[in-house]
């Protein structure tokens, strides 16, 4: 390996260490209570050292902020490539994404938050993030095409449009504020049941309905989908007025 070859070696591994330490900050506090004085003191360098790696704090939350679209792409992608029907595939996108928000809630966080629009469109990341999320919505996109020519989807719906109400749905569900995830239990629902109603919900919505490509939901266990619990809420008595 040459010298010029070592070097860059050596200036991505301290780029990833950059990262590693701010990942660990951000995780822990907002965005306003991390500091590039702070990053520097976990990875040992000085502030103007820092800054020769990355532009400022707004970029290194940025390049956090890929990282969490690039696992959640590839959660995605693993289910686009399963040979299963198109609207199996929709379903078990949902529950990437689902998945995605318990196995990373701290990535699932920073994405929600850098999607708030208080960062600069100039930044280079920015239009970075939005391909990679682009991709995801594309891939789900993709699906539902994939149920269209397979049957199991209707063929009367636009699959770009589909693609963008699910993924703002699924948005919305898992980015929601904690006081409406309490409204649900004070009823007697988990927060588990209530995105699972969510796929039974949607699935008929979508389904072509053609009897020779019937499915329900509960079908897809088959193939790996497991958000199925039955809705039986064990709900608070109410009071007599």
């Amino acid at each position: 390996m040459g010298i010029a070859d070592r070097r860059q070696r050596e200036k991505e591994q301290r780029k990833t260490e950059i990262l590693d330490a701010a990942e660990s900050l951000f995780f822990s506090r907002s965005y306003e209570d991390v500091s590039m004085d702070e990053i520097a003191r976990e990875v040992e360098l000085n502030k103007a050292t820092l800054y020769l790696y990355f532009k400022n704090k707004e970029t290194i939350f940025a390049t956090i902020v890929l990282r969490g679209i690039h696992i959640l792409k590839e959660k995605y992608m693993e289910c686009m490539e399963k040979q299963v029907p198109g609207i199996v595939k929709v379903a078990l996108m949902g529950q990437a994404y689902y998945q995605f928000s318990q196995e990373y809630p701290n990535y699932l966080q920073m994405i929600h938050f850098y999607g708030s629009e208080r960062f600069s469109k100039e930044n280079p990341c920015t239009a970075e993030i939005g391909k990679g999320y682009g991709t995801c919505r594309m891939i789900l996109r993709d699906a539902i095409q994939e149920g269209i020519d397979d049957g199991t989807i209707r063929a009367d719906i636009d699959p770009f449009l589909t693609s963008m109400y699910l993924m703002i749905s699924f948005m919305g569900i898992l980015s929601m504020e904690n006081k409406w995830k309490l409204v649900i239990e004070a009823e007697g629902f988990s927060y588990k049941q209530f995105t699972s109603e969510f796929f039974r919900l949607i699935t008929p919505a979508i389904s072509s309905g053609e009897s020779s490509h019937n499915m329900d939901v509960k079908d897809f266990a088959a193939f790996g989908f497991f958000l199925t619990e039955p809705v039986v809420p064990e709900k608070r008595k109410r009071k007599k007025s």
